[in-house]
């Protein structure tokens, strides 16, 4: 079965709940053993869709994500969406997990190999979880050490364990389980060539009037307008100013009524196709949050629009020169 057909996961939730039902899954507990090169799960890849949170528990926390009619996310991260490929690669991983050989049965030889209790002081290993959409497991495995591919033709592997068993597996297969929620996020925000920008109109707190940028003509570089005399400006930071939303990406993300810091000013980014972008910017000590909006530009404003007006996003102090640059920041004067 090729890679796409194992991805079912996009299924409405009340078409998930009925699968559940009919085609409710556990681990072969009373199995007694594998034979070599047999997968773990068997009957996993077709089951997929019947899937409607991932729970991942280490010793020191855990992570849940849940999927919605949304998407797939993070109730704790207030419903942050996810990276969704790395789920897939986790899901298609679980499916094509392959028996080696078996390995320890007992408590010593789990925490050798981390497939021993998460809850165990010391403990390295993760419990995988996945549930359907009435909460039931469907299918519960401690994933331990992985064993990572040095040479092209040797396949990576892992250490597993079902926890209803004493028996535990070598198994081949790629399988990364991160328990952390923020390494679950879609850091995303957006990519905005440089070359699209067409103006600036910043509007710092602390300023006594609005600094304007404008490219005098297409593809020329970026200018003071609106003042007489004016200064000469530092190259490096136009080229802040212009790649400020090119491949911009997220430290941390909460709901935008919750923006942290105080507001410092906003600015307005056009761009070519209509769209502007709007930035409010505040700061938290030395932490700087945004808030985007997005306006004109067609489908690629609403889309944009609606991705980001439920978040206001941390990201790199620097990203400050790039968004509300004062006029010392353009004149490089400090």
């Amino acid at each position: 079965m090729r890679r796409r057909n194992l991805w079912l996961l996009g299924a409405g939730l009340a078409g998930a709940a009925a699968i559940a039902a009919a085609l409710h899954f556990r681990p072969r507990e009373d199995s007694p053993g594998f034979a070599p090169g047999e997968l773990l799960f068997p009957s996993l890849a077709e089951r997929l869709p019947a899937v409607a949170e991932v729970s991942i528990r280490r010793h020191e926390g855990g992570v849940l994500i849940r999927r919605t009619a949304e998407g797939w996310v993070l109730p704790e991260r207030d419903g942050f969406p996810i990276r969704e490929a790395r789920l897939r690669e986790l899901l298609t991983g679980l499916t094509e997990l392959r028996v080696i050989e078996p390995r320890a049965r007992d408590p010593e030889g789990w925490a050798r190999l981390g497939v021993d209790d998460p809850a165990t002081p010391g403990s390295t290993a993760a419990l995988l979880t996945l549930s359907d959409a009435a909460g039931r497991p469907m299918l519960e495995l401690l994933v331990g050490r992985r064993r990572v591919r040095t040479l092209a033709s040797v396949p990576e592997s892992v250490y597993v364990r079902r926890p209803q068993e004493a028996q535990s597996w070598l198994a081949e297969g790629r399988l990364i389980v991160e328990a952390d929620a923020a390494s679950w996020m879609d850091r995303d925000i957006v990519d905005l060539p440089p070359e699209r920008l067409l103006s600036v109109e910043i509007r710092r707190r602390d300023a006594p009037a609005p600094l304007s940028l404008a490219r005098p003509a297409p593809g020329a570089p970026l200018a003071l307008s609106g003042i007489d005399h004016p200064p000469e400006l530092d190259a490096g930071a136009l080229e802040e100013v212009l790649r400020g939303f090119e491949r911009l990406t997220l430290l941390d993300a909460v709901p935008a009524e919750r923006m942290p810091g105080e507001l410092q000013g906003e600015a307005q980014f056009r761009f070519d196709g209509g769209l502007t972008v709007r930035v409010e910017l505040s700061r938290l000590e030395q932490f700087v949050w945004i808030r985007l909006t997005a306006e004109g530009g067609g489908s690629e404003g609403e889309r944009l629009a609606a991705r980001w007006r439920p978040w206001a996003y941390q990201v790199g102090n620097w990203k400050e020169r790039a968004f509300l640059p004062s006029l010392a920041d353009l004149t490089g004067a400090r």
